[in-house]
């Protein structure tokens, strides 16, 4: 495609994105299947373009005042994903001059909210747990995540998942924590991958993998995904039951467990059972009262945690939603712990790093729920052999590694928290 008319494509869908009023990743989904004709270099190139506009927003938004044309196309110019003299065959001579002098701005000179491009309400919580980390946390949430896969270990083992993707030309290198996860570098075609197809791998989250770890489910058990949604943790504990017992995956949503049927036919399992539900108090949820092992809350959140993956969270999101999100948060964890039996246990998790949707519905819980006693996830994971399973958690002095506590500048995985609890017998 000439480079005026990917510019003009790459307009348009930075105009779409930024009306906010749906996901990007749905926004970009369904442009792309109004320009079937679009290759797929043209369609990286565009969905990229969009996602640094949305990373970047305030400082693009800054730089393009000076600029001239819409304010869509200023935007897709300065974000746009190509080498500039390929960009620069689609623009005038003000706009060469423009860019130039955009390109010229030290970043030190900016002032820090174009330097983070957050908005103003999330800077101080993350302040207040990162402290001087700030900065560094800010500049690792701007960056494109990289792609992780879990090795599904009732078909594979790692080190032969890692060597079958080398003889494809893919480099994967095993994460540090999740003793399943590989890490690559790029988005290559997956879906055509042998690897891929017959459900030795799947794409997940490194932190992901490591929930389904911290709630350990053993062979023969009963335990319960309260929030399953597409079903990444399901497969995971799956695995870790070593297709033994019986996994239930609840949702409210019966498209996102629809979304889990050809991961399940591919992963191999046959003991996980999709149940779509109408709310947490469901009375195919009542009817299993005290039955489960294990039970697994992944809570409906904010999502701030995967910036990097969702940049258009920070703008779609506001502390009203988290507050309204707050008391569903708690009433799911406590109807989801109705399931849990004497001796089993019990996982609170969210991919947010905002305290109020963390820390706060643990202590809300723990407080009201004297028969589940608390315990100490940092050991829970050293009993599992994890690396460093001090540093994926707390630090409070009082309860040093009481919480997982997983952040992108640190660990290089999503954001990440979960508290575990077991029901006392």
């Amino acid at each position: 495609m000439h480079p005026k008319a990917l510019l003009d494509a790459a307009t348009e869908l930075v105009r779409r994105v930024l009306l906010l009023d749906h996901p990007a990743d749905t926004v970009v989904s369904r442009f792309f299947r109004e320009h079937r004709a679009l290759g797929p270099r043209e369609r990286a190139t565009l969905a990229e373009t969009a996602y640094a506009v949305l990373r970047r927003k305030p400082l693009y938004e800054h730089l393009a005042r000076a600029g001239s044309g819409s304010r869509e196309r200023r935007l897709a110019i300065l974000g746009f994903h190509a080498p500039r003299d390929f960009l620069k065959q689609a623009l005038s001579e003000p706009e060469k001059a423009w860019l130039d002098a955009c390109d010229a701005v030290p970043p030190a000179e900016l002032a820090p909210e174009y330097r983070h491009n957050l908005p103003s309400w999330l800077v101080a919580p993350l302040r207040a747990q990162v402290g001087d980390e700030f900065d560094t946390l800010a500049a690792a949430l701007l960056e494109p995540a990289p792609l992780d896969l879990r090795v599904n270990t009732l078909k594979e083992k790692r080190a032969a998942a890692q060597a079958e993707l080398a003889q494809a030309a893919i480099k994967a290198i095993e994460t540090p924590y999740s003793p399943w996860g590989l890490r690559i570098d790029g988005k290559p075609a997956l879906q055509k991958l042998d690897a891929f197809t017959r459900g030795a791998v799947e794409v997940q989250d490194e932190g992901s993998q490591l929930l389904a770890l911290l709630l350990d489910a053993r062979r023969g058990e009963m335990v319960a995904d309260f929030c399953a949604g597409a079903g990444g943790k399901t497969l995971a504990i799956g695995a870790t039951m070593r297709n033994t017992g019986r996994l239930y995956a609840f949702d409210v949503s019966a498209h996102r467990l629809d979304a889990l049927k050809p991961r399940l036919a591919r992963s191999g399992l046959s003991n996980v059972h999709p149940v779509a539900i109408a709310h947490e108090r469901d009375e195919r949820v009542k009817r299993l009262k005290g039955k489960m092992d294990r039970v697994l809350v992944d809570a409906p959140c904010s999502g701030l945690g995967t910036l990097r993956r969702n940049p258009d969270l920070k703008w779609r999101q506001q502390p009203k939603d988290v507050a309204e999100l707050q008391a569903r948060q708690l009433a799911i964890l406590t109807s989801a712990a109705r399931l849990v039996k004497p001796g089993g246990r019990l996982v609170y998790a969210t991919c947010s790093v905002l305290p109020d949707e963390n820390e706060a519905i643990a202590a809300a819980f723990g407080a009201e729920h004297a028969d589940f006693e608390p315990l100490n996830v940092a050991e829970l994971l050293q009993a599992l052999k994890l690396p460093d399973a001090a540093a994926l958690c707390t630090t409070d002095a009082a309860q040093p590694g009481q919480y997982l506590r997983l952040w992108p500048h640190r660990h290089g995985t999503d954001g990440f928290f979960a508290a575990a609890w077991q029901r006392k017998g």
